[in-house]
C-alpha cells in the first residue's frame, strides 16, 4: 500500500514535526500559554482524546494497544494508567523523546501499586508488522493528513494485527472546515496546521465497506468534535 502519495505525505510530516513545529507541538500539548487560535486546538484535542479513552475498557490490565501516532504520549499514558502494554510509534524522533520524557515523569507520580502498564516507544512508521500484535489500535489525528483511499487501505494494514478494535479520526468535510481552512493560509505561519484531508463521511464508509481487509469489522461509536479551529470526527471500527 506504500504508493507514492502515501511516501510523500509521510516524508512531509515527519519534517514538519519532528523539525519545523516540534517547539510549537510541545508547547500546545502542555499546559503553557497559547493563543487564542492554539486554544480552540488544545481544547478540542482534549476532548477528543478522553472520548476515544472512554471507549476503550475501563480495565486493560495485559492488553496490547497501539498508539499510532503517538505525538508527545498523552494518550499512550492514560491507557497505561489503565493497565495496558502501550506500543507507542510515530514519526517525529522529537515528539517521541519527549512523549517518552513526559510519561516518565508522570509515572513517577503516580501513587506506589497503581496497576500501571508499560509503555514501549518507537521512532517509525504505524504500520510496520514488527511491531507485533494488538488488542487495540488507536489512530487520533493520524491518518487526517491523508487521502480517503490511502486512509482505508492503512486501517487496512493496521487491521491484519488487531483483535478486538481500531479507533481512528478523520476531517469531516464539512464547509464550515474548509473555509478555516481556507482562511487559515492568512495566519502566521506558527499558528497553521500541516495539511489536512478534508473526507466525506459517506465516501469514507463507502470505502471501509469495500476494503476486503475489515470486512471482519463493524462500525461501533461515532462522534465529532467542533472545537474553534479544531473539527474532528471519529469512528470506533470493532472486530465482529
Amino acid at each position: 500500500m506504500h504508493t507514492l502519495s502515501y511516501r510523500q505525505r509521510r516524508s512531509e510530516l515527519q519534517t514538519y514535526f519532528d523539525r519545523t513545529a516540534s517547539e510549537t507541538w510541545a508547547r500546545l500539548t502542555s499546559d503553557a500559554p497559547v493563543s487564542g487560535i492554539r486554544r480552540t486546538v488544545r481544547a478540542g484535542r482534549d476532548q477528543m482524546r478522553a472520548t476515544l479513552l472512554d471507549w476503550l475498557p475501563a480495565d486493560l490490565t495485559g492488553k496490547r494497544v497501539l498508539d499510532a501516532g503517538c505525538g508527545t504520549g498523552a494518550l499512550s499514558f492514560e491507557a497505561a494508567r489503565r493497565g495496558a502494554n502501550v506500543v507507542a510509534v510515530d514519526l517525529a524522533e522529537t515528539l517521541v523523546a519527549l512523549a517518552d520524557e513526559r510519561t516518565q515523569k508522570m509515572h513517577a507520580e503516580l501513587p506506589p501499586q497503581h496497576g500501571y502498564g508499560s509503555i514501549q516507544f518507537h521512532v517509525g512508521d504505524m504500520l510496520d508488522p514488527a511491531l507485533g500484535r494488538f488488542d487495540y489500535a488507536v489512530a487520533m489525528d493520524s491518518l487526517i493528513h491523508y487521502r480517503s483511499s490511502d486512509m482505508v487501505a492503512m486501517l487496512g494494514r493496521l487491521s491484519a494485527n488487531v483483535e478486538r478494535g481500531i479507533i481512528f479520526t478523520y476531517a469531516p468535510r464539512t464547509p464550515a472546515l474548509t473555509l478555516m481552512h481556507a482562511v487559515g493560509r492568512f495566519f502566521p505561519r506558527q499558528d497553521r496546521a500541516p495539511a489536512i484531508e478534508p473526507v466525506d463521511a459517506g465516501e469514507l464508509r463507502r470505502h471501509i465497506a469495500a476494503e476486503p481487509a475489515l470486512s471482519t469489522f463493524r462500525e461501533g461509536h461515532a462522534f465529532r468534535v467542533d472545537s474553534g479551529f479544531y473539527v474532528s470526527s471519529a469512528i470506533e471500527l470493532v472486530k465482529a
